[in-house]
């Protein structure tokens, strides 16, 4: 086999094979495919697509193209994953929670993208957290805390990792057989026995349409499951901010708060709660999802997800005393600046992109690969879709390193918000259930 002939095929419509994808994606993560057959093969999918079939075989190709991790544990091994948005940090809530369930959670995160959070960035700003354990260590940890939440490292999906910087410099982001193979690729080498996936639509997610975030939902769900994975999909809001705050310490914040039991911010709760049911549901620790969700609830409420959490910190470097003193531990920025309401009404809608530009504008995401992230910057208090202001009120804080910083995405917070006279109706928060 060789990558022109395969390309040519490809491009002209053919399907290829289980064994050409596999040997395609060996060849991306051993680099006898260069940057520009890579290329190539990744414009072609994305004009040509690979029909159901062809997803679940490039998935399993590049999760074989490393480690795939193996478990001898007493219960099963699940995780979650989402498509991304703004303030969405429930893996940091329910990695514990499922493992205060019985689960065992080996959860294999991402950075920031675009104008999303990264979890590992906000597991990052608490001092000396590290993300980027040996697949030894991650074994060690999970089989001892329950669960860990880490970068994915040189021997899990490889030819992931070469793939997905070349869709970037390509063109080739959009493509749902890109994405999906992608996600899964570095799910599955996990090791996983059910995985739960929160695909966001709206203003602030990736897939800003229903039916894009459906189509997305469906292809990830029966590729999964193709792959031998027990999979449910949910997708939810992403019209506005999950939590009432935007940046990688902020949104910690947001989570010792509800933690700890301290203020609890109903959005978060109720998705952080449906996702950790499926997840038990699915594993069968759970009757059914209602029954995974009280679980999970259950975890929340008694302490036993904040005790989790707190073993999973220290066992990653952070430190031993952080859920009983969080807010001595948090970096905070220097300067908040109030964005006031120019005029009175409510919330009618949010542009969640533009909030999150605004935070990486702060210095909280990247630019480009590289950038130094300031974990204490981003946006906090911020107004939801439904809420009354008045001329003057804040509809969010800003949170900056310099004044300057804060006046020069000022404008673009405001502008970010939509004033009506009359309130709108709820978006729902859970739109609709796949798998």
């Amino acid at each position: 086999m060789d990558a022109r002939s395969l390309n040519r095929r490809l491009r002209d419509g053919a399907a290829l094979t289980e064994a050409e994808l596999r040997w395609m994606a060996q060849g991306l993560a051993s680099g006898a495919v260069t940057d520009a057959q890579a290329g190539a093969f990744a414009m072609a999918v994305c004009c040509r697509g690979l029909g159901p079939a062809g997803r679940v075989a490039l998935t399993r190709a590049m999760r074989d193209s490393g480690d795939v991790l193996a478990w001898d544990l007493p219960g099963p091994v699940v995780d979650k994953h989402s498509t991304g948005g703004i303030g969405d940090c429930t893996s940091l809530l329910l990695a514990p929670a499922l493992a205060a369930c019985g689960a065992y959670v080996p959860m294999i995160s991402g950075r920031g993208l675009g104008h999303t959070g990264g979890t590992l960035d906000k597991l990052e700003s608490i001092p000396g957290f590290r993300t980027g354990l040996s697949v030894d260590q991650l074994r060690a940890q999970v089989a001892q805390t329950g669960c860990a939440i880490v970068a994915a490292s040189d021997r899990i999906a490889p030819a992931d990792r070469r793939l997905y910087a070349i869709r970037d410099i390509s063109g080739t982001v959009e493509s749902i057989d890109l994405i999906t193979a992608s996600i899964l690729s570095k799910k599955l080498a996990a090791g996983l026995e059910a995985l739960v996936l929160d695909v966001k639509v709206g203003s602030g997610a990736f897939m800003a349409s229903l039916d894009q975030a459906t189509a997305l939902a469906q292809s990830l769900v029966a590729t999964a499951q193709g792959a031998g994975c027990m999979t449910a999909a949910l997708i939810t809001d992403m019209s506005q901010p999950l939590a009432t705050a935007a940046g990688n310490a902020l949104e910690v914040i947001e989570v010792m708060e509800t933690l700890t039991g301290t203020s609890v911010n109903a959005a978060l709760w109720d998705v952080t709660v449906a996702l950790g049911g499926e997840a038990l549901a699915l594993a069968g620790l759970a009757a059914d999802a209602a029954d995974g969700a009280l679980r999970i609830a259950t975890a929340l409420e008694d302490g036993s997800a904040a005790e989790v959490f707190g073993r999973m910190v220290a066992a990653q470097g952070g430190p031993a005393d952080f859920v009983d003193r969080w807010p001595d531990r948090l970096p905070s920025a220097p300067v908040q600046v109030e964005v006031p309401a120019p005029r009175p009404g409510h919330v009618a809608a949010i542009d969640g992109r533009a909030l999150g530009e605004a935070v990486v504008a702060l210095g909280g995401g990247r630019l480009r690969d590289g950038d130094r992230v300031n974990p204490s910057v981003g946006l906090s208090d911020l107004a939801g879709i439904g809420e009354a202001v008045g001329t003057g009120q804040p509809l969010a804080v800003i949170h900056a390193a310099t004044r300057e910083a804060a006046l020069a995405v000022h404008q673009a917070v405001q502008a970010a918000y939509v004033l009506a006279e009359d309130p709108p109706p709820e978006p729902p928060l859970i739109v609709t259930r796949i798998g």
